[in-house]
Formats: structure tokens, sequence, C-alpha cells
């Protein structure tokens, strides 16, 4: 059994990309062990198998890490599998009418979901099998009801992706740099940074990558189109997004620091190439365990002056159970088991996933059964809370989209501020009333 589960965790580092977290039947018992006595009254139930849709991916090792294995020892006759995604998105696989248990998705397409009337307010479901729902932050659990418009519960967080300043240790001590250190804001990295952007025997180094305009968006839970008029609020909020717009140039006030096209892979420039000294993003632990060899680590990510030690914002990895499912009751029972404290500890220790649960010990067992994270500098992805989500539209990614491409004008000088943001209000508002007719 432990080779095995060796075995699996191995794989799930390497295969889990979107990372890129207890309950259970009875109050009083709430964190519970999966593995507790199953009881004679379990061995006589017909066999039930849920059918689970992954908007947001769940791999075969950690179905039966973080799922199968241990609900089959507590109930041995519930068994989970994930549909292919690929072959079926959820619009189409509800409206086939086939059977539907459980979803995976993240709280940015859960209004998507919602749209489609076929999730369950797990309220009364966490009621009436005593599961206690304070034991999960809270401010988590309200950014899941604000997606709705009635405050209901439609899933509950398994996991909080997470920001971090990453950089190459190799290239900083290449040029003779200091290394970064918690704390800092977006100008004291950007400053740091241009001592590392040059050309060295060919090589053009890369000081900072931010990623995307869209991810530096994020601490400032700026809604680029409200879900509820469908209208961009780019102009409603000028002066944040002018903020945004002017910081995002100043990473690239070297021209040197501009990635050599547009779009180019984060991932691929930071941990393949290697030619970029820092990169500021969510979790890239499954790739960096791809290469061991390589010689980095990690602070806290960058603040905004004004919004000291706040990074991102909710990013949820939430699971859901399905209103046409005939088996709500045993995909309750799933949910027990996913988030009893044993589950999420293995998540937590095995998987890299960040627990919503609020007992301190889960942040403190974070990676401990990770190689790749030993000697690290974890506790810096830890000094830095989520800003609040909004409730995001159906068109954010569009419209995002449509923002990141008059960005990119701006930084290359077709554009200025003014005119980058008008066009690109103009350009959304256009997109969107396309869509809806309006």
């Amino acid at each position: 059994m432990k080779a095995k589960l060796k075995m699996r965790f191995a794989l799930s580092v390497v295969l889990l990309a979107s990372m890129l977290a207890g309950c259970s039947s009875g109050s009083s018992n709430s964190g519970a062990s999966p593995a507790a006595s199953t009881g004679k009254a379990e061995e006589h139930h017909e066999p039930v198998k849920l059918m689970l849709h992954p908007g947001q991916l769940i791999t075969p090792e950690d179905l039966e890490l973080m799922i199968n294995e241990p609900l089959h020892r507590k109930y041995p006759y519930i068994t989970v599998e994930v549909i292919d995604r690929t072959k079926n998105d959820l619009q189409n696989h509800v409206a086939s009418g086939s059977q539907l248990d459980l979803i995976t998705t993240w709280n940015g397409s859960l209004s998507a979901a919602m749209d489609l009337s076929v999730i369950e307010d797990l309220t009364p479901l966490a009621k009436a099998n005593g599961f206690d729902l304070s034991r999960f932050d809270q401010q988590a659990l309200e950014t899941i009801k604000k997606i709705s418009d009635d405050g209901k519960l439609y899933g509950l967080p398994y996991n909080r992706q997470f920001n971090a300043l990453y950089y190459n240790k190799d290239i900083f001590d290449k040029f003779g740099v200091e290394y970064p250190k918690d704390g800092m804001t977006w100008e004291d990295v950007i400053q740091l940074s241009k001592k590392l952007t040059r050309m060295e025997n060919g090589v053009a180094y890369r000081g900072l990558d931010p990623e995307s305009i869209q991810r530096m968006s994020f601490p400032l839970s700026l809604n680029i189109v409200d879900a509820t008029t469908h209208k961009t609020t780019i102009g409603s909020n000028y002066d944040t997004y002018k903020k945004l717009f002017e910081l995002g140039k100043d990473v690239y006030a070297l021209p040197e620091n501009k990635p050599p096209k547009w779009g180019a892979s984060t991932y691929d420039s930071f941990i393949k190439d290697r030619t970029v000294a820092m990169t500021a993003t969510v979790n890239m632990f499954p790739y960096i365990a791809q290469v061991p060899e390589y010689n980095w680590d990690v602070v806290q990510y960058p603040s905004y002056k004004d919004k000291p030690n706040v990074s991102g914002m909710y990013d949820l990895h939430i699971m859901s159970i399905s209103k046409t499912s005939r088996h709500k009751e045993e995909a309750m029972k799933v949910l027990e088991v996913l988030f009893s404290d044993e589950v999420q500890m293995i998540a937590t220790k095995k998987t890299g996933r960040v627990s919503l649960l609020n007992d301190p010990k889960f942040q403190q067992a974070y990676g401990a059964d990770m190689p790749i994270l030993k000697g690290k500098h974890l506790e810096g992805i830890f000094k830095s809370k989520p800003a609040p989500a909004p409730r995001l539209s159906i068109y954010y990614s569009k419209a995002v989209s449509i923002l990141e491409s008059h960005f990119r004008q701006y930084v290359d000088g077709v554009k200025d501020t003014n005119t980058a943001l008008r066009e690109a209000e103009d350009e959304i508002n256009k997109y969107v009333q396309s869509q809806t007719g309006k």
C-alpha cells in the first residue's frame, strides 16, 4: 500500500496542471477519519457509481488518492468515475441527459454552470447530514454564495490557488544580485528586475515576467464585465485600470524585459529556457517537479503599495452536486470523505493543494511529502491573503483577452493609456452586445 501511494503521489505531482482541500456526517465527529469502522449495515448496500464532470481537472491518481481509496474504506459500495471532458463538455453532457452526480469547477466558471440549472444548493444537504460548514474559511464560502443571486451555496472549495514570486537562483548568482525577499512591492520587484535584464554571451535575460495584466489585476478585485448588467466596468473604475496599465508598463520599461513574442509561455521561459530571473504567478510546483535539478526558490507575491500582503483573489477549486443526481446522499458522502481531516491532510502534504479548512495544521503541513519543496521558503506563500473575488460574468474570459490586447499595444507605444482603455471598453461592450442582442 505504501509503495502504491508513493507511486500515485509521484504521478500526481507531474500531472497535476490545474492545482496551476474535511467533514464527515455527524456534527460531533466532523473531523473523523474516513478509515473509521464501516459498520455491518454498510455491507448490505447495492453498489453505487457516481459520475463526476471535471471542469477543474482531477487526474486518475488524484481520484484514487483523495476520493475512491479513502471512500472505499468507509463506504465500500460507492465509487466515483470521471467523465472525459475532452469529449463531452458540461453543457453537452447536461443536454444529453446522461448521469451526472458531481461537478468540479472554479468560482470564475460557476456562473456558467449555474446557468444550466444543474447545481444543487448544499446548505440543506449539509444540515441534513450534520456537515459542519464552520470548519471552512468563511470568506471562501461567501465568495461562492455571492455568485448566486439568492445566497445559496452551490459547492464547497477543495483547493485555493495561491500566488508567489518564483526566482532562478542561478541567474541571481551569475550577476551578483541579492535574492528577492518577502514583503516587496511591485515597485521594489521592478527595480530589482532591472539589475537582471541584460544580454550576456548571446543570451537575453529578462528580470521579471508577471505572466499577464489579468494576473496583475486580481489583487484589485477588478471585474471587467458586470455579471448582472453585462456592461464593462472600465469607465466606472477608470483610475484603477489606469494604475494597472501604468504599473504593467513599468515592468517593461526596459525593452529587453519584454517577451520575445507576446503570449509566450511563462512556464517555458522560467522553467524550460531559464532566461527569466523572476516570475510572479500561481502554483508552478507541478512543472518544476519535472526538472528536479533546477536551482530555484520562492518568496511572497509582490503587493500594491495601498494593498499590502494581498495577492491574487479568491481563486477556488470547487466541488458541487448535480440537481439531476439520483444519488445525492451518496454524493454528500463523497464530500464528507473529501473534506475529512485525513484526506485534507493527504491533499495538503502530497499534492500541494491549499486547504480551505480553518485549522492551521493544514497550512503548517503544506507540501511536507513533496521532495521538490524540501528546504524551500514556503512560508512566503502564506504571508499574503487573497482579495475578495467578484462574481465573474460568462463574458469575462473574452473581455480579459480584449483588455490584454489593448494593453500590449499601449506597451508597444501604439496607443496612450486613455486611448487603449477607451478602445478596450468600446470593443468589450460591442462584443457583449453581439452575444446578448442588447
